[in-house]
């Protein structure tokens, strides 16, 4: 079993708080973390994907909470969403610390049932496929407070990262996160591990959560969306794309987003003095699925002369989200770009309102020009402003300036 970030999150919030959600996509390894810790703390597992236990929980929520006894876990809690309120009832009259810990394939802070029942009385800890520090058995090292204003001099020798070579980092983008994917070495068994992964996801949790009324639809915007992966969302050209009307796209979209498919990364627009474009990037939150989507293999990105930025891009997007869960700095990504095209890819924002931009350059050198957009933020937010790093697929960490540092990619894995 790969070490999780999310553990000692789960560990802590169990202590203190009678409700606790694990809230993400399948097959990222939510039950074998649950049952990591139910050999710590027994408890009863019930499972919403089992038919009779699903009946039980719709016919009669209040008996089934009742009948309840000691710590639970209650798996694919998004199924039977008439549960919420029970469980408020329930904690409400017995605040025991890690009474409920709940599991969610879906994103259940969109489902409005839950924003009207258990706001204030559980803690979300998220989980997404395994990061690149997660499987090189280093889970403790939180990779987003290192650039943010970590000790990057160090990285060369104190820290030993090594390299980032092109045949690693295609490796990296092809496998993506997903334990089962990440399990399947052959090209071809990875491909129809996804491929299965979808038409799970599709054919059935859409249908647990919404009424849908052309499932081929969602496959194909999907698709759309993979091809616009790490690009400004752009609702009226999708809807020409697609063949959606904007009402329908905008719903289609929402439901990527609760089943964790897609995810939009916010413009940073902080300074009302400046021109700054405010619509959001949207990511597939995965490469391994992305280059899939893609039809991508080793064979088409080794005759590449240089790799796809838009998907080393994701690969980035995906690492500091799943890094920002953990961080102990309570950073908040976001993207930036001018209307005058000025952009840094990411922004981290502290809570204390620091910045550090974070630029991603898929070649393996770079120079002076790749830092234009950061000078520009470094200039514009002056003490604001903690740093700027360009991450590269190169070798050697490399200061270019005041706060300007190149950075191997290899520091998600290194």
């Amino acid at each position: 079993m790969y070490p999780r970030h999310a553990l000692a999150l789960l560990t802590e919030a169990l202590a203190d708080t009678p409700v606790v959600l694990l809230n993400g996509a399948r097959q990222t390894g939510k039950s074998t973390l649950v049952q990591t810790l139910a050999a710590d703390t027994p408890r009863r597992y019930l499972t919403l994907d089992d038919r009779v236990v699903l009946a039980a929980a719709k016919s009669d929520p209040a008996g089934f909470i009742a009948g309840l006894s000691g710590p639970v876990v209650m798996d694919e809690i998004q199924r039977a969403p008439e549960l919420f309120l029970d469980i408020k009832a329930a904690v409400d009259r017995d605040r025991t610390p890690g009474r409920f810990l709940l599991t969610g394939s879906a994103n259940v802070l969109l489902l409005p049932a839950l924003a009207d029942s258990l706001a204030g009385r559980m803690e979300v800890v998220h989980l997404w496929p395994l990061s690149g520090g997660e499987m090189a058995g280093q889970a403790q090292i939180n990779r987003a407070d290192l650039l943010f204003n970590g000790p990057l001099h160090a990285l060369n020798n104190a820290l030993a990262l090594p390299p980032c070579d092109r045949a690693t980092l295609v490796t990296v983008l092809l496998q993506g996160g997903y334990p089962e994917a990440v399990a399947r070495t052959s090209p071809k068994r990875r491909a129809a591990w996804f491929e299965s992964y979808l038409d799970t996801i599709l054919q059935r949790d859409v249908r647990d959560l919404a009424q849908v009324e052309q499932l081929t639809e969602l496959p194909h915007l999907l698709k759309l969306l993979a091809t616009r992966s790490a690009s400004l969302l752009n609702q009226a050209e999708l809807s020409r794309a697609s063949g959606l009307s904007q009402t329908t796209l905008k719903r289609y979209f929402s439901l990527l987003e609760t089943l964790f498919l897609v995810h939009r990364v916010p413009a940073w627009a902080h300074n009302p003095g400046k021109r700054l474009v405010k619509s959001p990037k949207v990511f597939l939150p995965d490469t391994g699925l992305l280059t899939w989507l893609l039809d991508m293999g080793a064979d088409n990105l080794n005759a590449l002369p240089g790799l796809p930025g838009h998907v080393v891009e994701t690969y980035v997007a995906a690492e500091l989200l799943k890094h920002l869960g953990f961080c102990e700095q309570g950073l908040t990504l976001y993207h930036y770009r001018t209307q005058a095209d000025i952009e840094v890819d990411f922004v981290l924002e502290s809570r204390s309102g620091h910045i550090t931009g974070i630029e991603v350059k898929a070649s393996t050198s770079i120079d002076s020009n790749a830092f234009k957009g950061l000078r520009h933020l470094q200039e514009t937010e002056g003490d604001k402003f903690q740093r700027g790093v360009v991450l590269y697929a190169g070798r050697e960490v490399v200061p270019f300036g005041d706060k300007l540092w190149a950075v191997p990619l290899s520091v998600w894995w290194g």
